[in-house]
């Protein structure tokens, strides 16, 4: 499985941002796609995750109301829409995705990662 994130740029506080993550290679009935980010000197965290069926999503309280996960199982892709953003959520986001049954939201339990995109929010 192979995971390309992209849509990572430089943005004011207050606006939007929204990340794609295309996903390749040898298909599963099942899984869970997962955001995380870390920050400068800080450990990675959750943010969002969204099962492939789209039917359950779940959200770190700390964006809660500000982002939106979402898939299109046709492209593959997984999105993570960001709006009202803050200087605190400057980071570099990744994807990644949990091929095994059950839902997870830490990233030991993912499977496949992909590289980072940076996401930089001036104040």
């Amino acid at each position: 499985v192979q995971l390309q994130a992209s849509g990572g740029g430089l943005v004011q506080a207050g606006g939007s941002l929204r990340l794609s993550c295309a996903v390749s290679g040898r298909p599963f009935s099942s899984y869970t796609m997962g955001w995380f980010r870390q920050a400068p000197g800080k450990e990675r965290e959750f943010v969002a995750a969204i099962t492939w069926s789209g039917s359950r999503t779940y959200y770190a309280d700390s964006v809660t109301g500000r982002f939106t996960i979402s898939r299109d199982t046709a492209k593959n892709t997984v999105y993570l829409q960001m709006n009202s953003l803050k200087p605190e959520d400057t980071a570099v986001y990744y994807c990644a995705a949990r091929v095994r049954i059950g839902v997870a939201t830490t990233s030991d339990k993912m499977d496949y990662w992909g590289k980072g995109t940076l996401v930089t929010v001036s104040s």
